[in-house]
């Protein structure tokens, strides 16, 4: 992860606790990397998720990496600055991440 990217979200309350934060949590925070493009990691904020330890190692369960993939997109399509970036950057994939993102809003609401 780029020392500048690592740098904001050390600053940010939000990456230092497990969105999913239920009763499974445990006390470290990983941050995972949900999504690639031409095979490598995407390194943007809206991508990387903190997750405790614990959900870290079964995000490959499906609902677990659904919840994760809903949160990065929302971020995503929510902040113009983002989307403007990650349509110039992304641009093969960006049309299946807004269709993907409305199937998860069906599913699990709009992400606030």
């Amino acid at each position: 992860m780029p020392k500048k990217l690592k740098e904001i979200l050390r600053k940010k309350e939000s990456y230092k606790v497990c969105f999913l934060k239920d009763v499974n949590c445990s006390h470290k925070i990983e941050w995972h990397h949900h999504f690639q493009y031409a095979g490598k990691q995407i390194q943007e904020e809206w991508a990387i998720i903190s997750l405790c330890s614990y959900h870290h190692r079964i995000v490959r369960n499906k609902e677990i990496s659904n919840r994760v993939e809903w949160v990065a997109l929302n971020r995503l399509f929510s902040n113009e600055e983002w989307l403007k970036e990650a349509k110039k950057k992304y641009s093969k994939a960006i049309l299946n991440w807004k269709q993907r993102v409305l199937f998860l809003n069906k599913k699990y609401g709009r992400y606030r």
